[in-house]
């Protein structure tokens, strides 16, 4: 089976049917029997919040659960603790202090959602689609990224 996590802003691409989220969710076939489409619990909160925060009406909040409905939600304590070693080592790693690993770069100050949603990836062994360049510098051993053009997915 194809894993796929989508990030918050991939999220609200679907919800707006936006051009980045049709193109990702063809030439990826999301919509096929083979596809499981995982979001973290992280990114469900995220959307949850954006919504009352930007004061969306009950048909708006309506559309959103009925997406999230389709997609597999990765809590905190998924896979007995797997997913929060993974997010202690890719936010060591984004310090540029993981043992054993060089950053390459000045150390990243990923957001704490970021860091749920790049676990998620990892421990699911997931592709993981966003439009954030703040996956970037995982790319390299600890996620398989899709990013796709920055700025093209709605806020």
């Amino acid at each position: 089976m194809r894993r796929f996590v989508l990030d918050t802003n991939m999220v609200l691409a679907a919800l707006k049917d936006h051009p980045v989220w049709r193109e990702a969710a063809t030439e990826h076939g999301l919509g096929a029997d083979d596809a499981l489409v995982i979001i973290s619990v992280a990114t469900m909160a995220e959307l949850r919040s954006l919504a009352e925060q930007n004061g969306w009406g009950d048909a708006k909040k309506e559309k959103l659960e009925k997406l999230l409905r389709r997609y597999v939600i990765i809590d905190i304590s998924h896979n007995d603790g797997a997913l929060m070693e993974a997010y202690s080592r890719i936010d060591a790693f984004s310090q540029g202090r993981l043992t054993g690993y060089t950053l390459g770069l000045t150390s990243r100050n990923m957001g704490k959602n970021d860091l749920w949603i790049a676990a998620t990836a990892a421990v699911t062994k997931a592709k993981l689609l966003t439009t954030d360049a703040d996956f970037d510098h995982l790319k390299e051993g600890f996620v398989d990224l899709d990013r796709r053009k920055p700025g093209a997915a709605p806020k």
